[in-house]
């Protein structure tokens, strides 16, 4: 799946170094209470059936599941923020396959944690405090007799919505400022001006991050993408031995389409795994091709889910970001690894490696930055602050690369640690064409796919068409500028003409350096790429561009 982000991937052209995008597509916004434009749908607390209303939808639970929502609030004698930490209790229970427990106690409810929203906008929260109103009239704390003028019922009603009113808005403040605690945001600080909105982080609050996979749009791109889905397809068909009869883990499974190639294959189980709600129309695409039998969906992190197996034969899993290692879905992988991989256990993939080269592009430069300084005869130089510290996404001509690429890590799958992701790579190149000016640094990646632990592993500087080169069989592909164009797309480290100093140089300049990746520290989903370099005899230059 994998899919980075201010939504993952193929949400944003161009990821922001400072704060960015989130590519948020998540942190959740509440919506105006008030709002007509677009009716609520309230999503059942045991499947994914809607409603038009909270009553209907709380009815239909009751009959269907026997679970009675209002009478277990009565029951626990439950607030306002007692009840949302039910609704929520309930959700988180049921999303991560846990069973309710036969009578739900207090004790149950009593993490404040539980006032986060398990659904973003979730409708019944949203209508919760008429839904305790209309309760609580039914069944009056005050023992007023049926014969009770309007009046006194009209009073009892304004202040029992005034209270609610009152403990709605509380909740939102806490979960806001649960939110701004985590985000690392301080409204009282001098950084943030009174009346800015903060920028946060893109997959800070993790449902932010899950929920952007949960639409058709950022699917249909990731299915589209040949290079990526052929290689997987080609790979399970081609290595059939290695699934036929074997337990296979998916992990984040999407739309389910590497879990339905295994079984193809001839798996005797596979376990897809997703903490979208994607996976509910991953459950249905299994169950419309025949496979319900071989392939059971479960929600939830991979962390957080109990399997119904102790281990696995293969994990498969599509959870390369922007620039590999956006988004940090590889470390739920390896903890996966870590803990249900048989010890002749594959993963598929196997090996990746992250490359880089310097690039020299007058043409992109000319379109993208120094347009701004002159548009339809205006200046308009002040757009172009920041851009230099964006790393941003595009599918560069193999034109564009003025150096000999080189690998900055080669990752075996099987054994590397998450601690060594972070990492510090020493490399150097030389020109390979005179160039004017030396615009930046582009990052890619090559995948490898091996069907044992036992296959010879393509050395670091070893590119993923030369590895195919050497036998036909073998899958792989790179994401770079010198193959098919991918969603991944390439990783642009622009770097500002220097304002001193020569900038032209000619074929055969040794340029050396180094460049660490390191997870920022206030969003451990987005990437830090930091970059030193010279020729001999120059002072060194160094750069950050943050992936956020």
């Amino acid at each position: 799946m994998a899919a980075i982000a201010n939504a993952p991937r193929a949400l944003s052209a161009s990821i922001s170094g400072s704060s960015s995008s989130g590519e948020s597509a998540g942190g959740g916004e509440w919506q105006d209470l008030e709002s007509d434009v677009e009716p609520l749908n309230i999503v059942s607390l045991f499947d994914d059936k809607t409603f038009p209303d909270a009553k209907s939808m709380l009815e239909y639970c009751r009959e269907k599941y026997g679970f009675d929502f209002l009478a277990t609030c009565r029951r626990l004698e439950l607030d306002f923020h007692g009840a949302v930490k039910l609704c929520n209790f309930v959700r988180q229970s049921i999303r991560s396959g846990q069973k309710l427990p036969d009578v739900i106690s207090a004790e149950d409810v009593q993490d404040e944690a539980l006032l986060r929203p398990v659904l973003e906008d979730d409708g019944l929260i949203i209508e919760l405090d008429d839904v305790l109103a209309e309760n609580s009239v039914a069944e009056p704390a005050s023992g007023l007799d049926k014969d009770q003028d309007s009046a006194a019922r009209n009073r009892q009603l304004e202040a029992q919505l005034a209270t609610l009113q009152e403990q709605f808005a509380s909740y939102r403040l806490t979960v806001e400022e649960t939110l701004n605690r985590r985000w690392g945001y301080d409204p009282n600080s001098k950084s943030n001006p009174e009346g800015e909105v903060p920028k946060l982080p893109s997959a800070g609050f993790d449902r932010g991050y899950w929920e952007s996979y949960a639409g058709r749009d950022i699917h249909e791109t990731m299915l589209k993408d040949a290079v990526r889905t052929d290689a997987y397809r080609d790979f399970v068909y081609s290595n059939k031995d290695a699934f036929k009869g074997k337990v296979v883990l998916d992990i984040g499974c999407g739309t389910g389409i590497l879990s339905m190639f295994c079984a193809k294959a001839g798996a005797k189980m596979v376990l897809a795994v997703d903490n979208s709600s994607i996976l509910e129309k991953a459950r249905q695409n299994v169950a419309d091709n025949g496979l319900s039998d071989t392939i059971t969906c479960i929600a939830g992190r991979i962390e957080d889910v109990k399997l119904p197996v102790d281990k696995v034969d293969v994990i498969i899993s599509e959870w390369m970001g922007y620039c590999l290692l956006y988004e940090a879905m590889l470390n739920s992988v390896l903890w996966a690894r870590d803990k249900y991989l048989k010890p002749d256990g594959i993963l598929a993939p196997s090996v990746a490696t992250i490359w880089a080269s310097p690039v020299s592009d007058e043409e992109y430069v000319t379109e993208n930055i120094s347009f701004w300084q002159d548009v339809y005869g205006f200046s308009m130089k002040t757009m172009q602050e920041g851009i230099y510290d964006e790393a941003h996404l595009e599918c560069m001509p193999e034109q564009a690369v003025c150096g000999q690429p080189f690998p900055l890590i080669r990752l075996d799958l099987h054994n590397v640690t998450v601690e060594e992701l972070d990492f510090t790579a020493p490399w150097s190149t030389k020109l390979t064409r005179d160039i004017d000016n030396l615009d930046g640094f582009l990052i890619w990646f090559d995948i490898f796919f091996t069907s044992t632990r036992d296959e010879t592993l393509p050395a670091a500087s070893l590119t993923s068409k030369d590895w195919i080169s050497q036998d036909n069989s073998r899958v792989a592909f790179t994401t770079g500028p010198f193959g098919r164009d991918t969603h991944w797309k390439q990783g642009l480290l622009l770097a500002p003409t220097e304002k001193e100093g020569p900038s032209a140089l000619k074929a055969g300049t040794e340029l050396s350096g180094e460049t660490t990746f390191s997870a920022l520290k206030t969003d451990s989903r987005a990437l830090s790429i930091k970059t030193t370099w010279g020729t001999p005899g120059q002072e060194k230059r160094s750069m950050t561009w943050n992936l956020s």
